[in-house]
């Protein structure tokens, strides 16, 4: 139906005779003449009729916006002074011999190039969105983003290979979306948070080099940054060491983004404990364009009458922190307690803070409703710690160690955007030397696994796993870009012994491991080889990379903040009649008592 797309016309075909297809844009009657920038996915292009043929000039004054059009005339180049430069066609118009409507449209819920649209109009209305060119821009990025990535592994020896979709419940930390089976009554398949186990058994099965772009399911509660259904770039390799990994996905992203976006990254991306990163940053991906960072203050605090400071000084689970944030003198005190009905998010009870107004008059030169309860000494110290200057304010966290970190590492975060502190371009980084768990500890069942049971710790037995299991770090691996993860792995677990350990440790006895896992179990007994992977959030990766606020703008047909489709009006209820041969009944819920 077209010889060319609208974006595609250019100089180079001027004299030649085009046919394009697309959507009125916009139509303009300029006495006489008509202009139509007729668009497709390509971009715009204008097209011109004039009344030499007078039945082609009719149906042309008949075009609305979102008309769908068949075109066809001749390219010229645009008169002198009406180029526009901001237009990839913008040399040259075409002069319109023949026009069809293929297809009319109602007045459009919102205009194309109204950029003032609620979101949930436009999830509402998604296939019109959909037609504006920044989204359109996100998804052709998504789809250049996507298949250089498939490049790279296929390059590599990696094979694409699908896992299943209906499987059984697996331990990701989040709730299963749970799918009834009509065949086996009573029973359920659950669709998958990650193809971990299945990738792992491709491992056992000699596929060496696996990878797929694939679709997890989480029912959990959303962010900008979380989607109940999203997708992943999943990888797993045999034979090679976590250094041999990273070493590889460095390549693959590198390689992404100067191909893609025609950006340079680091070479070799930096690495940081995670122990360095919550003592550093109160968090395990820290966004290093933001150069503050949180300074330990506990040993000044331990002796202060002060007990807000002084008990989690000397709690071996607390911390006192603090955070200097360079001329935060210009902070009102509204602006101050903002910022602690910020932190108290987190857990926080509150936001003590020094002000720094002229340091060399000592405390005289200082403001703060805590400075009563210090004395110089410690004052001097934590001034002379934290580099405070003149106009500095430092802002104080003191409670168990996870909260301070929770809170100080947020609040450094929304600082550093609040008072433009970010440093310009792209800060990848590697987190490594996770703990294998988390939790209180102490017995059996106590732990829990800091990112899956399947992940290997640094160790060679399991009796070294059982005699440390407190201090036991993981061979697992993060990739942090810009204060996002956009990718997570480790080296698995390959020793039935380590395994069974691990389930141990976690509270899983034999019996449940068996019902859970056996399939796993009985496939480390035949022969596994070392393994190890990694997972890329892909809508995570596509958004920071599209410079987009949301998840949301680079899916096509995303899910709103409670999970649910405007477009398809999805979840809906069904009839009783597939509820009987799901073996389901709803329970529903008693009407409220009327008063």
């Amino acid at each position: 139906m077209r010889s060319h797309y609208c974006g595609g016309v250019n100089e180079s075909h001027i004299d030649q005779e085009v046919t394009v297809c697309g959507w009125a844009h916009r139509r303009r009657d300029h006495g006489g003449v008509i202009f139509i920038d007729l668009r497709d996915r390509e971009g715009l292009l204008q097209v011109v009729y004039d009344p030499d043929i007078p039945d082609v000039f009719s149906t042309a004054e008949s075009v609305r916006n979102e008309f769908v059009l068949r075109v066809t005339g001749k390219v010229r180049r645009r008169p002198k002074g009406t180029e526009n430069p901001n237009m990839a066609t913008g040399q040259v118009e075409v002069l319109g011999k023949q026009l069809e409507i293929l297809n009319r449209s109602e007045t459009p819920p919102f205009q194309i190039d109204d950029d003032d649209v609620s979101e949930e109009h436009r999830l509402r209305y998604r296939y019109i969105d959909l037609r504006r060119p920044q989204m359109l821009q996100h998804l052709q990025l998504r789809s250049k983003v996507a298949i250089n990535l498939r490049n790279f592994l296929d390059n590599h020896g990696f094979m694409d290979i699908e896992t299943p979709m209906l499987t059984r419940a697996t331990p990701e930390g989040a709730r299963d979306y749970l799918v009834p089976s009509r065949t086996h009554e009573g029973a359920f398949f659950a669709l998958p948070q990650s193809p971990q186990l299945f990738k792992q058994l491709l491992m056992v099965s000699g596929m060496d080099r696996y990878y797929q772009v694939v679709r997890c399911f989480r029912d959990e509660d959303l962010r900008a940054d979380r989607q109940p259904e999203f997708t992943q770039l999943d990888i797993e390799t045999s034979f090679l060491d976590e250094e041999g990994i990273m070493g590889m996905m460095e390549d693959m992203i590198r390689h992404l983004f100067a191909e893609v976006i025609e950006v340079p990254l680091h070479d070799p991306f930096p690495r940081m404990s995670y122990a360095e990163a919550m003592e550093r940053f109160g968090s395990d991906k820290p966004d290093l364009r933001i150069s503050m960072e949180l300074v330990d203050v506990g040993d000044l605090m331990a002796n202060v009458e002060f007990k807000v400071f002084s008990g989690p000084a000397n709690d071996p689970k607390g911390r006192v922190a603090a955070l200097r944030l360079p001329k935060g003198c210009e902070l009102t005190r509204k602006e101050i307690d903002e910022y602690t009905k910020f932190v108290g998010i987190y857990g926080a009870r509150g936001l003590a803070y020094i002000k720094v107004n002229e340091l060399a008059k000592g405390r005289e030169g200082l403001q703060s409703p805590i400075l009563k309860f210090l004395p110089d000494e410690v004052v001097d110290a934590i001034m002379q710690r934290t580099g405070a200057e003149d106009g500095d304010l430092v802002f104080f966290g003191a409670d168990k160690a996870s909260v301070v970190n929770e809170a100080l590492g947020n609040l450094r975060v929304k600082l550093g955007h609040d008072r433009g502190l970010l440093e310009h371009g792209w800060r990848p980084l590697w987190v490594v030397d996770f703990p294998l768990f988390e939790g209180e500890g102490g017995e059996l069942g106590s732990w829990s696994a800091l990112h899956h049971p399947f992940t290997a710790p640094q160790c060679e037995t399991a009796a070294e796993l059982e005699a440390s299991a407190e201090t036991m770090l993981s061979r697992a691996y993060d990739l942090v870009l810009n204060g996002t993860e956009v990718g997570g792995g480790s080296i698995r677990i390959h020793n039935a012994d380590i395994q069974a350990s691990v389930f141990k440790l976690l509270g899983i006895d034999d019996e449940e491991a068996q019902d859970k896992f056996g399939f796993l179990l009985d496939a480390l007994k035949y022969g596994c080889p070392p393994h190890g992977g990694i997972a890329f959030g892909l809508d995570r990766l596509v958004m920071l990379m599209a410079g987009a606020p949301s998840i949301r703008d680079v899916m096509a047909f995303p899910k709103t903040q409670t999970a649910a489709c405007l477009l398809t009006q999805a979840p809906s209820v069904v009839s009783d009649a597939q509820l009987r041969e799901l073996h389901i009944k709803v329970r529903k819920k008693p009407a409220a008592d009327k008063k």
